[in-house]
């Protein structure tokens, strides 16, 4: 019999930098969910934390094992309701309902926060972020070919997209 480890989601703050940092660097080093080679140091990410990002973490048993946020698309005011996410999980926590919970409380607190549409590209080999997006209602409008450099070779990447709030009424 297999034992449920709670997930809670939360917002981030700047005592969770040292865990955003080292689950980003996992992402990073992984050479799956980004094009970011540079590993990021806890100072960074408390920044980003401290200066208003809109971040959650996600924790089991006491332990940082997620992070999502978004950042705005452009800042532009006629695209100001649209954000760009993230969604990074702890190898170790990875395939066990993590990314999901970050995913719910993003949506949530994005429309809460006035969006009305959260998008992201996500590297073609990176099948994980697919399939989360897709089962959080994400559609996939189309592919970026040769979208920037990774270690020196061309990689792809997917735009999705989903309408959330108002926007996201049928008619």
């Amino acid at each position: 019999m297999s034992v449920q480890i709670e997930t809670t989601v939360r917002r981030a703050t700047p005592a969770d930098a040292a865990a955003v940092a080292r689950i980003y660097n996992e992402g990073i080093e992984d050479r799956i969910a980004t094009f970011e080679t540079r590993l990021r140091t806890p100072q960074e990410m408390e920044e980003r934390i401290a200066g208003g990002e809109p971040m959650l973490v996600a924790e089991r048993g006491g332990a940082v094992v997620g992070f999502a946020s978004w950042v705005p698309y452009s800042d532009r005011e006629v695209y100001a309701g649209v954000g760009n996410y993230t969604v990074y999980v702890a190898r170790g926590a990875r395939g066990s309902g993590v990314g999901s919970a970050l995913m719910r409380r993003l949506i949530a607190e994005a429309e809460a926060a006035g969006l009305w549409k959260l998008l992201s590209l996500i590297l073609t080999t990176n099948e994980a972020s697919l399939a989360l997006a897709r089962r959080h209602g994400f559609r996939e409008v189309g592919v970026h070919r040769r979208h920037a450099r990774l270690d020196g070779e061309w990689r792809d990447a997917v735009l999705v997209e989903r309408s959330i709030g108002e926007a996201d009424l049928p008619g």
